[in-house]
């Protein structure tokens, strides 16, 4: 039997009637990626097999490196086939990674490959796959077509133009793409030499002259009106932990004021300033409606040496420990208080936070929208089987699995689209178990009909994006609605 066979990962019958007839046929809303725009408006050619599957990708680099490969076959100067030899060598030593599972399930996804993949195997899988990367089934937008992606949000600075994304709108080709809004670089007042360009590119894009801080919140909000305007309902932000060390409008002027002259704003003072900004942030997304997205906890750049030399997203990211509920449930409370509290999804990347977040989104649920906070599915070093059985458990333990929205990419690569497979087994696998030890009833329509949920209409009817039509193709009914425990 291949390795990756129609029932990869289903251990009990159940699971497998579970996977092959609720989750498996089930369109993708990618509510979170990190794909180019640029790629999907010019729909993109791949030439080989280390563009669509290497460029970019700083999981496998991390495991190239620990298996003793040089920098050049990572992000060095190497040819592409002896980047992709270099990777063959290392995917035999990533047994129980689960890059070894990504590698093998990806290349049978795309490719129709079931060799494992080695240096023996390389030169062949190499050439297969370049064959059919050279017509057009494989191209970017095929892609998005062939995995059945109906919308897909992708990752933009609030001063992008977002010129690629009105490209795709006005040239429709069956998925939707809307951008997601990331003000990061605004709360970077301790680093004047970083923060004063970005301001600058802001105003610009805004056409507001930014001068104070007034200005400065002026710009973000025509950003924000701007990215609504082409079809954006998400933000997103990438935070150690939550800022809750508020303070007065006067004050965040000041430290403004002090960046914009050159000078570092302080530790406490950065805290102020951006405690400050995620809650204008927050009003906002509330204003609109939009869907908040807080990714908590990521240590990142920990090797200056090779950030320098290499830049940032390269590999050298870890998880951090900082503690997260208290300053997390201020900041969720500051803006409950003044009833501008939007939907919002928490995504941890450390484990220990897991029952934190579990617990804390139910401090939050006010009865408005089902599941209105949400306990985002497994994150970076969390996106693997085990860790998303962790969140699911806590999931299901401290709140409602069958309000959950599933799965994303988080990915910058086009041949990441089988981690939503990946998961949709996994999850299967844990219901299916629970149904045959007898922790669930045998009732395929009830667990079935959650499953078919969390693929993709519970993040559908959450998001509220604009879909083509053809996305009723997996809507639940309401019949199916009722049996999951509230009518539609």
């Amino acid at each position: 039997m291949d390795f990756i066979h129609e029932d990869f990962l289903l251990h009990s019958e159940a699971a497998k009637r579970l996977y092959h007839g609720y989750a498996e046929q089930q369109p993708i809303l990618d509510y979170h990626c990190h794909l180019s725009p640029r790629d999907i408006a010019e729909n993109r050619s791949f030439r080989n097999l280390f563009e669509i599957w290497l460029e970019g990708d700083h999981y496998k680099w991390r495991a190239m490196r620990t298996n003793g490969e040089s920098e050049r076959y990572c992000t060095g100067d190497a040819s592409p086939f002896d980047k992709f030899l270099a990777w063959a060598r290392t995917v035999p030593h990533t047994i129980r990674n689960p890059l070894f599972h990504w590698t093998h399930l990806e290349l049978k996804r795309y490719f129709g490959i079931d060799d494992l993949l080695d240096v023996r195997t390389a030169r062949d899988v190499w050439e297969r796959a370049n064959a059919q990367l050279a017509g057009e089934s494989l191209r970017a937008q095929a892609i998005l077509k062939k995995f059945g992606v109906k919308a897909l949000c992708t990752t933009d600075d609030p001063a992008d133009d977002l010129a690629f994304h009105q490209q795709i709108a006005g040239r429709p080709f069956g998925t939707r793409v809307y951008p997601a809004f990331r003000p990061d670089k605004a709360l970077n007042v301790h680093q004047p030499d970083l923060f004063n360009p970005w301001v600058d590119r802001l105003a610009a894009a805004s056409d507001i002259d930014i001068v104070k801080l007034g200005s400065f919140l002026a710009a973000l909000r025509q950003r924000h009106d701007f990215f609504h305007a082409v079809g954006g309902r998400l933000s997103d932000h990438g935070l150690n932990y939550c800022y809750a060390d508020f303070c007065s409008e006067s004050t965040a002027a000041r430290i403004f004021d002090n960046a914009r002259a050159g000078k570092a704003a302080t530790l406490v003072e950065q805290r102020q300033f951006a405690s400050f900004m995620m809650l204008y942030f927050g009003y906002l997304d509330a204003e609109k409606g939009w869907t908040k997205q807080l990714h908590l906890g990521a240590y990142r750049n920990a090797n200056a040496r090779l950030l320098q030399q290499l830049g940032p997203d390269t590999g050298f990211d870890s998880i951090g420990d900082w503690p997260q509920a208290e300053a997390l449930g201020r900041y969720l409370d500051a803006l409950d208080r003044e009833n501008a509290l939007p939907k919002t999804i928490l995504y941890n990347v450390n484990p220990a936070d897991n029952y934190v977040l579990a617990t804390m989104i139910g401090n939050f649920q006010d009865g408005s929208v089902a599941g209105k906070i949400q306990f985002g599915g497994g994150w970076w070093f969390l996106d693997q089987k085990e860790a998303m059985q962790w969140q699911i458990n806590a999931l299901s333990n401290a709140g409602l699995l069958s309000r959950f929205i599933g799965m994303l990419t988080d990915s910058r690569s086009f041949m990441s689209y089988p981690r939503h497979e990946y998961f949709r087994r996994v999850l299967c696998n844990l219901l299916g178990a629970d149904m045959e030890n007898g922790e669930l009833p045998g009732d395929e329509a009830l667990i079935g009909g959650m499953v078919r949920n969390i693929c993709f209409a519970n993040a559908r009817q959450y998001l509220g994006l604009e879909l083509d039509q053809s996305t009723t193709e997996g809507a639940v009914t309401g019949q199916q609605l009722a049996k999951c425990g509230e009518p539609a």
